[in-house]
Formats: structure tokens, sequence, C-alpha cells
């Protein structure tokens, strides 16, 4: 099955040859070789570029294992360039399996060689054009950028999106999003044909894959079953807010297991390092602030979300808001959980502040647009529940309700624009 990745390969070709890194970051298995190996690869033979002049290196695989030592992976992407003349594009496929090795040229001995020598050393030849991935954000931080001098480009890869996932169906149409509300977007899966084949791979890349690199990386000998507990805790709350505390207390009641806030915390850093989960903050609209807890947590893939509570918690409502953020985060927004204080009066008359939610507030530059997420608006009092806290906001930026039903978009006498979800995802 082919997937383009149109979006993806355009941004590739359009920061070739720009004396920079492409960095290609993503969750593991969601199409960053296929991108880079494949499709990129593809187009720069259409482009005239013979297979001599690129050095494709996986470092997944187990026989360039030798190649995750620093000194050893140089010495490699050297000897390929033989040619001083000739433009060479160097793929280095999961860059976070180099390990750190000592410095033998330093007497220091702290002092470490790491892939970022070798990125720094390469990127010194005028004639290679360098691309890696890594499924670790740690990678990326704000120490290793400072190392890169600011000459690296990160494009983020997700899973399918619905309107790549939709394009690709080879069923019902009608189908379709049913099944993208199943078992996700993870290209391998899509590719599946039944349930006990979709559900057994996508479980298979928890325990195998995601758990073990955690696991592995960080060198967790004591609280295995913890971490398996809290991403079936955090996958059964999507949608919800949330905190370290409230997690910590749940471990207690429900499994009788002690657990700091703070090494919750930690864990849950280590799943958004790993693309798993991504953190969602809460905003007061009105004050114009960040409130510190409790947060949101959405998954990265819904058929990976699924998959770890064995596909037992198929609440729509969740999983469509979880889509849509997923949608809103990989168009290139910065995506918030809304928060609107309202003054009212209770029944006995006490004065009283209600705190309002919206769902996604969405901002790209000085740009913001409101989102609510909502099943239906089909009944009048149901409607007026979901908009209340878009009403109660003071701006004049774009106020968007997305349904699930299939309607045709209209705006109402508040300006607020009704869409349903799937027309909302394919635009």
């Amino acid at each position: 099955m082919e997937f383009p990745r149109e979006l993806y390969l355009q941004k590739l070709i359009g920061k070739m040859h720009n004396g920079r890194v492409k960095i290609i970051t993503g969750i593991r298995r969601c199409g960053k070789s296929y991108l880079l190996f494949h499709l990129f690869t593809r187009y720069l033979h259409e482009q005239g570029v013979t297979d001599n002049q690129i050095i494709g290196l996986s470092l997944e695989d187990l026989p360039n294992a030798r190649y995750r030592n620093p000194l050893e992976l140089d010495q490699y992407v050297r000897s390929r360039i033989v040619d001083q003349s000739r433009q060479y594009y160097v793929m280095i496929d999961e860059i976070q399996f180099v390990t750190a090795i000592p410095n033998p040229y330093l007497d220091d001995p702290n002092a470490k060689l790491t892939f970022i020598d070798v990125i720094l050393g390469l990127m010194k030849l005028c004639n290679v054009d360098l691309y890696i991935t890594g499924s670790n954000s740690k990678m990326l931080s704000s120490d290793i950028l400072t190392q890169f001098r600011d000459r690296g480009d990160e494009i983020r890869i997700y899973p399918l999106s619905f309107a790549e996932f939709s394009g690709a169906y080879e069923g019902d149409s009608r189908r379709a999003w049913a099944d993208y509300c199943t078992y996700g977007g993870m290209p391998t899966a899509v590719e599946l044909q039944t349930h006990e084949e979709k559900s057994r791979y996508l479980q298979d890349l928890f325990q195998r894959t995601y758990l073990k690199d955690v696991i592995e990386r960080h060198n967790i000998k004591n609280d295995v079953s913890i971490l398996d507990d809290l991403l079936n805790v955090v996958a059964s709350a999507i949608g919800s807010l949330t905190n370290a505390s409230k997690l910590s207390r749940t471990f207690m009641s429900e499994k009788h297991v002690s657990i700091s806030s703070t090494t919750i915390e930690r864990y849950l850093g280590y799943f958004e390092e790993a693309f798993l989960i991504s953190k969602a903050n809460r905003y007061d609209v009105k004050g114009k602030r960040y409130m510190q807890t409790p947060s949101k947590y959405y998954f990265t893939d819904v058929g990976l979300r699924n998959a770890k509570l064995n596909f037992r918690q198929q609440e729509e409502t969740y999983i469509m808001e979880n889509i849509l953020y997923c949608d809103l985060i990989r168009r290139g927004y910065d995506v918030d959980v809304g928060l609107v204080e309202q003054n009212a009066v209770t029944a006995e008359g006490k004065k009283i502040r209600k705190q309002l939610e919206v769902d996604f507030a969405v901002n790209r530059g000085s740009n913001r647009t409101y989102i609510q997420s909502a099943l239906t608006i089909a009944e009048p009092e149901k409607r007026k529940q979901e908009i209340a806290s878009l009403i109660h906001i003071p701006d004049s930026f774009n106020k968007i309700v997305v349904v699930r039903e299939y309607i045709t978009s209209w705006r109402d006498e508040n300006g607020i624009l009704y869409i349903g979800i799937e027309q909302f995802l394919l635009d």
C-alpha cells in the first residue's frame, strides 16, 4: 500500500542543500524510514541522483550494530564519499542508537564522543547533505541544539492523519472513520486485514518496542509493571484533566501501590520523550495566563491507545477529541486546553465563579481559534451546553464546534461555525 506522505516529503525537498542537518523525529514505526529511504530516495532518483551518491544506514538493523559506535559510523560514511566533485546525501536512521564512548583524543576521562560529533564533522563537508531520524525528543534538548549551533531543522512525523488514511482506504468509505477511530494510523496496522492482526501488531509495538525503549534508555529495573499500569491509567483518562498527584492517589486507591507524584511526573516525561503521548496545558483565556495544573494527555495514535486497553474502552467522544488534538498539532498549531471563568448565582442566591472549559485554544503566531469537540448538538440544550464557554470568551477570534455528524457547515447568531469532524479533518 502506498502512502504518499506529501506534506513531509515537500518539507524535506524544501530544505535540501540548505547547509543544515535535517532531523526527522517521531514515534517509532510511524513512517520516518519510509519517508527517507523510499519516498525521498525515489525523488532523488527522479532528479538524476545515482545510488552511489546516496549513503543510507539504518542503525536499528542488527547487521549495522557496529556503526552505533560514533568512530565506526564516521569512518563508514567518509569511506563512501569518494568523489569530492559530486553531491552526496547521507541518511542515518534512528540516530539515538549511537552510544557515547570515551573520547580517545582527549586526556579528560569524562570527555565523550557522541553522534553530535559525527554530525558536526560531516556538516563541514561542502558536498554532503545530511538527514537523520530519531525516536526520542531528548536528542533535541536545548543542549544538543546548542551544539548544532542552530544548524538543525526538525521535521516532526506523525502517524497517518485521517486525510492520509482515508485517501488510501480500500474498504467502504463509510467505514473509514470507524476503522480509524479503532485502529488509528500506524502505517503497518493500516495494511493488516483482520482485527486479530491489527490488535496483535499494536500491542506488540507497546511491549516489545515502546516500553522496552523507555526501560532500556532510562535503566528502569524495578518499576516495569508501574510503567505499564501508568500507561493504562493515562489511556483511560484521555480528554480528562489530571496531574501527577491525582495519578499517585489513583495508584494508592485502586492498586494499593505507593508511588510519589515526582516519580509519576518523571515517567510521564519519559513517555513524552518517546512521542507516545503529548501534554496539553490549561490556559486561562480571560486572565491570559497558563495554569500549572491539571493538564490533559493525549496519545499520538488512538489505535495504540485502544490496543493498550485491549479495545475495551471505546468512548467515541474522547477518541474524537484525541484525533482532533493530534491533527491540529500535525498542522503546526500550538494547542492548549482553554479555561473561561464566569460569574454565576446559585439557586440560593449565592454568587460563585464557574470554570468553563474550551476543548482547544489553538494558536499560530498572533492568530487564535477556539474549538469545541462534541458528538452531537442535535438537542437545543446540548448545543447550549457545548457553546457556553465559547460565548463567554471576550475576544473576536474564530470559534468552531466540531461534531460527529456529517452536516452542512453553518454559523449561528454568535458567529460560531459548526462543522462535521470528517469535513474538518479532510479540509
